[in-house]
């Protein structure tokens, strides 16, 4: 449904975009995320050959596209991968808690597109969890404690707004070096309501003045430059539109995105629950925790905090070519599902569009990438290494590298299905070519019944003998 949408509406919103830019339109990123993503999973673009060498089964694997925007298949195996990374080879064999900073409506706008004052932002929370920790720490005589986050730099809220906000897991708990080279972990003790508040109000004052330093806070005399207007005044707009929940491009540029449900009128409603403050727009909350050997759960947690923006199955297109957005939860006014015209949905999908080269998920602390401790910190824990258990099982990453899950691990990880197992008689399913040739796909395709008319539509349905499988990044 998602790919039938942007494919038949694409045209008509580029063309919008750029009468709205004066002919200069969106910037290239943002329209090569959709054409690539009329790619994803169509045979017609390329494809994986699987065939099983005891009964001649075989299967078409489509290529993906490799996108880090919208795409829900693309973004799921993403999702699935560095979870599993960040537990099996990062994070220690110790407590997690979850921090995480939502912060006010004219900061998400801004750090939306200069990186660089997002990085200085979270730089600033960062640090300022770090010290909350090693000044716990030593009131309870443990004087040079140290800990380390991994933060995921969220980019959109649960109705696809633009929405940057940092999800922080932090080992819940300081390191020690008692003698060079042996560490010793110390849990630390629940915060309390008091201690959120205290660092929220220290991260708020520190962030103020980090703004005022570059002459970005309202009250400054100077006017701040906007480097997003400047490059894309079309993007902009779109990223402004979409963090007010407004709409930017067509007939109802300006209105409120729809919402459905019991009482969509109510207003926005905040609570203060345990471990949680809020405070001139920034809101902080840390009470999901999970214990040390709950590795299952963690993984969950990593999902959470890596997961796509959007998924297949909330989207449906209705009778009325309007696209329907069923909320995950349903929002404390009521709201149930947001209701957009295409192009209103595909301005939506643009503003969250990453610019290229951003990295999305940043270390500090012991788990920096250059901190003196970290390679003792990500063993903490953990059993040696079964060299002969390797030896007999596979490498679930690519070419052996580390942190690149084969799509077939992944599947056996997550889902626990096992995809090159033949479905005809249980032998293993073997790489038989890679074919990128469009004159080979097309007769290859031609000659199994699977050529669509259209290049970007999904292929028609397989024979029994012949059956696409999901789309891999090979």
């Amino acid at each position: 449904m998602l790919h039938a949408v942007i494919r038949e509406h694409l045209e008509p919103f580029l063309r919008e975009a750029s009468d709205r830019g004066d002919g200069h339109g969106l910037p290239r990123f943002v329209e090569q995320e959709f054409r690539e993503f009329l790619t994803c999973g169509v045979l017609a673009h390329g494809f994986t050959r699987l065939r099983c060498p005891d009964c001649a089964f075989e299967r078409l694997l489509p290529f993906s596209c490799k996108r880090r925007g919208f795409c829900p298949s693309c973004g799921g195996r993403r999702m699935a991968e560095r979870a599993a990374s960040l537990v099996d080879e990062v994070l220690p064999l110790v407590p997690v808690r979850q921090w995480v900073l939502t912060l006010p409506y004219r900061l998400r706008y801004r750090l939306a597109w200069d990186h660089a004052l997002c990085r200085a932002v979270l730089g600033v929370y960062a640090r300022g969890l770090l010290a909350f920790y090693a000044r716990t720490a030593r009131a309870h005589g443990i004087p040079e404690g140290q800990t380390g986050t991994v933060t995921v730099i969220q980019r959109f809220g649960s109705g696809l707004q633009l929405n940057i906000h940092f999800h922080t897991l932090v080992l819940d708990g300081v390191f020690s070096e008692p003698r060079p080279g042996h560490l010793t972990f110390h849990p630390a003790p629940l915060p309390s309501d008091a201690d959120v508040a205290h660092l929220l109000a220290t991260v708020r004052a520190r962030v103020g003045r980090l703004l005022a330093r570059r002459h970005l806070e309202p009250a400054d005399d100077t006017v701040p430059a906007d480097p997003l207007a400047d490059a894309s005044p079309v993007l902009a707009g779109l990223a402004s539109a979409s963090v007010q929940g407004r709409v930017a491009l067509g007939p109802r540029a300006g209105a409120r995105v729809r919402r459905l449900g019991d009482e969509p009128d109510l207003g926005h409603v905040t609570s203060r629950g345990p471990r949680q403050a809020q405070l001139d727009g920034f809101d902080l909350h840390a009470n999901v925790w999970v214990p040390p050997n709950d590795r299952a759960r963690l993984e969950q947690l990593g999902r959470y905090l890596l997961r796509p923006p959007l998924a297949q199955a909330r989207v449906q297109l209705r009778a009325d070519g309007r696209v329907l957005v069923t909320l995950k939860t349903v929002w404390r006014d009521g709201t149930s599902h947001l209701l957009f015209e295409p192009i209103e949905f595909l301005e939506k999908l643009a503003a969250i569009i990453p610019r290229p080269a951003v990295n999305l998920v940043l270390y500090h602390g012991v788990l920096a990438p250059h901190a003196r401790w970290r390679a003792h910190v990500v063993c903490y824990g953990r059993p040696a290494p079964d060299l002969h258990a390797r030896e007999r099982e596979p490498s679930p990453c690519a070419a052996g590298t580390p942190g690149a899950w084969t799509w077939a691990a992944l599947m056996r990880r997550v889902l626990a299905l096992d995809v090159l197992a033949c479905p005809r008689c249980g032998g293993r399913l073997r790489v038989l070519a890679t074919v990128q040739d469009p004159a080979v796909v097309g007769t290859i395709l031609a000659h199994l019944g699977l050529l669509h008319p259209e290049d970007s539509p999904g292929p028609a349905p397989p024979s029994a003998a012949l059956r696409p499988a999901a789309p891999s990044r090979q």
